[in-house]
């Protein structure tokens, strides 16, 4: 819907508007941030821009990482207890235990648009912290569960909740960071994945050693890793931010310059009204699916969550042996992320090429578990590993999509349409690992491998189609069309006016502002 169009008839009438003269918009179409930078001219310098950057970091990514660390252990305690006696205790089958990493995914997906919808209409810090202590004591309960249907309940539950969090991070990575910031702050937070896998390994090797008469190794493992994430919701209620317009460790001066900072992204911050048809531009966007369908295939692969420590343990190691070897995989996935996004912050429009390239191992990988003697453990073991580089495709993918989508409700449907992409190739991938596979796996792996060669391909074809309409764009007139659009302020003194808005605060989607450039 254009600026002209969105203004009813009652708002034209308050505001008393020369329409040959400008457009007036009414508040609730545009930005949340436009009455915060009303009037601010000029650009911010370097210095100050940086300084109000580093202020964000301190207060915001430490919270995001240990999050992101949080959720990331919470969702493979499952994969931790397979090995702590939880298969036995519960009198699972190999279908039931599938199922149990089957069932999370599809909760995620089933809640995952509702949970979007719900960040736009409300507070994303409080809506967030609600959701992580639901999810704590879910976690908690797993312990009290003595069956297949206990479990099947507490891993629907946290599905559910997990919904939110990465969602959330990205709208939070965009209102709060320009589009080469996000890149870099979204491989911080995600890199915890491996920080958490490294922690749960010795968390899963302490347990092991825990002696008492009642409670077994992973029920132990279940109930510290829920008091852990209680604690990190009760930090979210009070310290995590809504929005920059409302961040509590910023001054009001400074709020209006960390909005005007993100300018260059032409995205804005927010708006919370729901509109109908920038969800169906959304729809309509090839790149939607694109994205979407990379990351489908990027995410079977991730059944190795649940199945890692399994398949390492079926290659001789012991039980001792397997959940320290699993902290390998945590600093491969470290170190690969965080080499990944620098590459891609330090060299423009490298997003595609560098997730393509860092394919390469995973493809290595797979042809050595499928191919050495399976008496190769240490072989085989390194052929585990070198799957785990390829994550850096799926990180940049993340930040990518929030840079080239524009208009909050657009950004919140494309942001759950690849989240819900993501649950299903979580979801169905499980079921690849039957018992009739086993040991090699290579109806599994051969799977994992054609997924491994699709989605480099996806990216550089993403890449393409983007740069394709980039250079359209350079190619057409000026578009004037949002230059002379006023929105009503109050000023100090109490008087009304209008104040010019910036067509970066109009919550244009990406094909409506062509001034808008995809970045590559």
């Amino acid at each position: 819907m254009s600026a002209e169009n969105s203004f009813s008839d009652a708002d034209e009438k308050k505001a008393q508007v020369n329409v040959d003269v400008h457009v007036a918009v009414a508040d609730r179409d545009v930005d949340t941030a436009a009455q915060l930078v009303v009037g601010i001219e000029g650009e911010l310098s370097a210095e100050e821009s940086d300084r109000i950057r580093k202020k964000i970091d301190w207060h915001i990514l430490p919270l995001m990482c240990i999050l992101y660390w949080i959720q990331f252990m919470d969702k493979t305690t499952l994969g931790s207890a397979a090995i702590l006696g939880i298969r036995e205790a519960t009198h699972l089958t190999n279908n039931q235990y599938n199922w149990l990493g089957t069932i999370f995914y599809l909760s995620y997906l089933a809640f995952e648009y509702p949970q979007n919808l719900a960040l736009q209409r409300f507070p994303v810090g409080k809506w967030m912290s609600i959701n992580i202590f639901v999810w704590g004591l879910s976690l908690c309960l797993h312990a009290a569960c003595k069956n297949f249907g206990g479990l099947f309940a507490v891993r629907f539950i946290l599905g559910m909740c997990e919904g939110s969090i990465t969602a959330g991070f990205m709208i939070v990575s965009s209102m709060f960071y320009t589009r080469k910031e996000q890149t870099l702050r979204v491989g911080y937070w995600f890199l915890m994945n491996g920080t958490a896998q490294i922690i749960s390994g010795f968390l899963s090797f302490g347990t092991l050693h825990i002696k008492t008469s009642k409670f077994e190794p992973w029920q132990w493992l279940m109930i510290i890793t829920g008091i852990l994430t209680l604690i990190t919701a009760v930090l979210y209620w009070f310290l995590f931010p809504d929005s920059p317009t409302n961040a509590w460790f910023l001054t009001p001066e400074e709020r209006a310059k960390a909005v005007k900072r993100i300018q260059e992204n032409q995205t804005g911050v927010e708006n919370k009204h729901f509109k109908i048809e920038q969800f169906y531009e959304a729809l309509w966007d090839p790149k939607t699916w694109l994205f979407a369908l990379f990351s489908a295939l990027d995410n079977v692969p991730n059944s190795l969550t649940n199945q890692r420590q399994i398949i390492v343990s079926s290659f001789g190691f012991s039980n001792l042996q397997t959940t320290l070897l699993g902290c390998v995989d945590g600093f491969i996935e470290i170190v690969t992320i965080y080499t990944g996004v620098q590459l891609a912050a330090r060299f423009p429009n490298s997003r595609a090429y560098v997730g393509a390239v860092y394919f390469i191992p995973n493809i290595l990988g797979v042809f050595l578990i499928n191919f050495l003697p399976w008496d190769n453990k240490i072989g085989l073991l390194f052929g585990q590993w070198l799957t785990g580089v390829g994550t850096t495709g799926f990180v940049l993918s993340l930040s990518w999509l929030s840079a080239v989508t524009s208009g909050h409700t657009k950004r919140i449907t494309v942001n759950a349409i690849m989240l819900i992409a993501y649950c299903i190739g979580n979801a169905s991938a499980p079921f690849m690992w039957q018992a009739k596979y086993k040991p090699r796996n290579h109806v599994p792996w051969l799977i994992i491998g054609i997924c491994y060669v699709v989605c480099p391909v996806l990216l550089l074809y993403i890449r393409h189609l983007l740069a394709r309409e980039n250079r359209k764009r350079d190619a057409e007139p000026v578009d004037d069309k949002y230059d002379d659009v006023y929105i009503e302020v109050v000023l100090p003194d109490g008087t009304r006016t209008e104040r010019r808005v910036d067509k970066e605060y109009l919550d244009l989607t990406d094909i409506q502002n062509r001034d808008f450039r995809y970045v590559l």
